[in-house]
C-alpha cells in the first residue's frame, strides 16, 4: 500500500489520473512490472480505480453496478453472480445487493465502488481520495476494511489523500509531494523521524513541528532569541553546513518536563486538553510552541516550566535552502 500525500494541487490526483490512462505524461513513462504502459489506453491497463463520488450507476442495483465490469468482459452471468457474492462477503455488503444506489448510505455506496474495482481481479487498485465525502467514524472503518482487504488479496494500492493521519495510518510506503515534485518517499516513520527538508519536517505531525531560528557557536546550537536555550551539537549527528544560522526543529512530543534545570525555561500561555494529552502553547521570543505532553497533571496558565528535550529528535536545516535535515540516530 502506497500513498500519494500532499496539500491540495500539488498533483496528486493528476499523478494517479496517469498511472490509471486517464491522462498522457508530457515527459516520461509508466511502467508496469517492467512493461511501458504509457501508450495503453485505461481499459487495457487491468487496473481498478475508486473515486471520492462513487460514481455509481444510480439506476441499477448495487449487485449489477459490482458486474458491470465483468460484463464488459462478456463474462458468463453464472461466473459473475459468483464473483459478485464473493466479493460482497469480504466487504460486508451481500444484505445491499439488491438496492439502488439511492437507498444506500454514503459509507454503503463507496463499498460497492470499492467491490466493483475489484471484482475483476486488477493488477493494481487506486484509490482517489475516497473517504473524504465520509465523516471521521466512517472514514476510519472503511480505511481498516481496506488494508485488511489488500492485505488478504495482496493487490498493489495506491490511495491518494491530503490527510496525513490516513496516510501515516494505512501505508506500507508514502510518496510525499509538493509543486509537483516528490519530496520524500519511504515509510511513514521514515518520513516523520528522519524528514528530507523542512517541507517534510512541517506537512507531518499534529500538532506540527516547533521552528527555532538558532546560531551555530562553539559546538552548541544556541536558540537566536533565546540565548539560555543551548542543545550540544555532539547531540546532532551533523549541522548540515548551516555556516551560521539555521532551522532548529523539536516536534511537541519530545519535549519532557524537569523539576529544575532544564534546558528550556519557559511559561504556559494556553492549554488544550485532549483526552489523555494535554498541549501547552507555551512563550518564547522567538514565536510561541506547543508541548505535547500526558495529563496526569493539572496544569495553570502561567505556570513556569523547565523543560528538556528528548536526545534524538533534534532536526537542524539551512534557514536559507530548506534544504536537507539532518537528524541524531
Amino acid at each position: 500500500m502506497v500513498c500519494l500525500l500532499g496539500p491540495s494541487g500539488c498533483g496528486k490526483s493528476t499523478t494517479l489520473a496517469m498511472i490509471a490512462g486517464l491522462e498522457m505524461p508530457t515527459e516520461g513513462a509508466i511502467y508496469f512490472d517492467g512493461q511501458d504502459m504509457s501508450g495503453f489506453e485505461a481499459e487495457h491497463r487491468d487496473i481498478g480505480m475508486v473515486f471520492q463520488d462513487y460514481a455509481l450507476y444510480p439506476h441499477m442495483t448495487a449487485s449489477e453496478n459490482i458486474q458491470f465490469p465483468l460484463k464488459m468482459r462478456s463474462v458468463k452471468k453464472k461466473e459473475r453472480l459468483e464473483k459478485v457474492n464473493q466479493i460482497a462477503e469480504m466487504l460486508q455488503i451481500t444484505k445491499l445487493l439488491h438496492r439502488k444506489p439511492g437507498q444506500l448510505s454514503g459509507g454503503q455506496q463507496q463499498r460497492v465502488a470499492i467491490a466493483r474495482a475489484l471484482v475483476k481481479q486488477p493488477k493494481i487498485l487506486l484509490l482517489d481520495e475516497p473517504f473524504s465525502n465520509l465523516d471521521a467514524r466512517l472514514r476510519i472503518e472503511l480505511r481498516e476494511d481496506i488494508r485488511t482487504l489488500q492485505k488478504k488479496l495482496g493487490i498493489t494500492t495506491i490511495f491518494v489523500t491530503h490527510d496525513q493521519e490516513e496516510a501515516m495510518s494505512i501505508s506500507d510506503r508514502i510518496i510525499l509531494m509538493n509543486q509537483g515534485c516528490v519530496q520524500q518517499y519511504g515509510t511513514p516513520q521514515e518520513l516523520y523521524r528522519s524528514p528530507n527538508n523542512l517541507f517534510v519536517a512541517r506537512f507531518l505531525g499534529n500538532p506540527p513541528i516547533n521552528m527555532f531560528h538558532c546560531i551555530s557557536e562553539k559546538q552548541h546550537i544556541r536558540i537566536l532569541k533565546e540565548p539560555d536555550w543551548r542543545f550540544k551539537e555532539d547531540n546532532i549527528i551533523h549541522v548540515n553546513e548551516i555556516s551560521e544560522k539555521g532551522i532548529l526543529g523539536i516536534r511537541p512530543e519530545d519535549f519532557s518536563v524537569v523539576s529544575d534545570c532544564g534546558q528550556i525555561h519557559t511559561k504556559i500561555a494556553a492549554i488544550q486538553t485532549l483526552g489523555k494529552e494535554v498541549y501547552l502553547r507555551c512563550q518564547s521570543k522567538d514565536a510561541p510552541f506547543i508541548v505535547c505532553l500526558r495529563w496526569d497533571k493539572d496544569y495553570q496558565i502561567g505556570d513556569l516550566l523547565e523543560l528538556n528535550v528528548n536526545r534524538g529528535y533534534l532536526f537542524l536545516a539551512d534557514d536559507e535552502k530548506e534544504g536537507m535535515i539532518l537528524n541524531e540516530k
